[in-house]
């Protein structure tokens, strides 16, 4: 499963279990509208550290924290490498 699948189905799944509605993940979506909140996108870097196997907030000093869909799915992608 690409990256990008992975980050789709864990945020799918999280919002199901937290009891929130996600919005349509297209690249150009704010993370603040996604529907996730806080809590929801800790446990989403928690859960895609263990499915991919790296968390790109700390495996890097000069990481930029991402405003779009589009920039999350790419820093894990950029992160993964």
């Amino acid at each position: 499963m690409s990256v990008k699948l992975t980050i789709m189905d864990q945020m799918s799944e999280i919002a199901r279990e937290h009891g929130k509605i996600l919005a349509p993940l297209r690249d150009d979506l704010v993370l603040l509208d996604s529907g996730l909140d806080s809590l929801g996108f800790a446990v989403l870097v928690a859960r895609l550290e263990d499915r991919l196997g790296v968390d790109p907030f700390t495996a890097s000093e000069d990481a930029l924290f991402p405003v779009t869909f589009g920039d999350f799915v790419k820093v894990y992608e950029n992160g993964a490498r």
